[in-house]
């Protein structure tokens, strides 16, 4: 068993990268059939592993007739806003479920949320960390009830800024991208590079079929950088009459100097 465990660490795990879990399967199946079947078997060179197993299928117990049940439950509840909280990440509810007590119910593949025996959420469920995973949905319902509130939401906000923006998360959130993650990271270029570079890196970005954020900031870098805008002191002609004279370096050369003086005299 051991030397099976090193094998699979040494010949599949060792130097592989998958983003998700699919892809990991996908990757291991392909190296079950192509490489660890493909060896020689250990008791006699002229069979494969594959061979072998073929040859005992015959002998092997059948598979159970209902599978066994591998999802993980929890209770949860949300106090105050419309997310509830596993595996390192948040995942949306609607807000009319704020306050109750609900199970999670997490698979490898999907987050479903009940309310008693009516499932109330479903999402696909990340394996990364400190996402929000939004259902637009839950955020419709939260901005029907407070509609005011709107723009203090992240995506409120940028999409004050950047209308464009909510059409971009909206095909960004239909490919499987995070909502919450393409939100902030959008909000960090707007901070970063202004409402209007953004604006103009978004629309190419949807022109080019590119709804993510990552995409946004590859065109911003390309963009050239904006010339500084002259200060206009019409209004304060006080200011215009001012003569600022710069001083010699040589002066700040000799105020160390003679710093350093007064410390060698202590």
């Amino acid at each position: 068993m051991e030397r099976a465990i090193r094998y699979v660490r040494d010949s599949f795990w060792a130097g592989r990268a998958f983003t998700t879990l699919a892809e990991c399967n996908r990757q291991a199946l392909l190296w079950r059939d192509q490489v660890a079947h493909q060896r020689r078997w250990p008791g006699g060179d002229h069979l494969s592993v594959a061979e072998i197993f073929e040859q005992e299928r015959p002998r092997l117990l059948p598979h159970a007739l209902h599978p066994f049940p591998t999802d993980r439950i929890e209770t949860v509840r949300s106090h105050k806003t419309i997310y509830v909280h596993f595996d390192l990440n948040d995942y949306s509810i609607p807000p009319q479920a704020i306050g109750r007590q609900l199970t999670l119910v997490a698979s490898d593949t999907n987050v479903r949320i009940l309310d008693g025996s009516i499932e109330i959420a479903r999402h696909i469920r990340t394996y990364d960390r400190h996402q929000l995973v939004l259902d637009p949905a839950h955020q419709e319902a939260v901005l029907k009830i407070k509609p005011k509130a709107f723009h203090s939401t992240p995506g409120g906000r940028l999409e004050q800024a950047v209308p464009e923006s909510k059409t971009l998360l909206d095909l960004a959130f239909a490919q499987g991208e995070s909502a919450g993650y393409q939100t902030a990271h959008l909000l960090k270029l707007l901070e970063q590079h202004g409402a209007a570079a953004l604006r103009r890196a978004i629309v190419e970005a949807l022109q080019r079929n590119t709804p993510r954020a990552a995409s946004v900031a590859f065109l911003l870098r390309r963009q050239p950088r904006a010339v500084p805008l002259a200060l206009d002191l019409s209004r304060h002609p006080q200011a215009q009459s001012l003569d600022v004279r710069p001083h010699d370096l040589e002066t700040y050369d000799e105020l160390a100097r003679a710093r350093n003086t007064d410390n060698d005299e202590q």
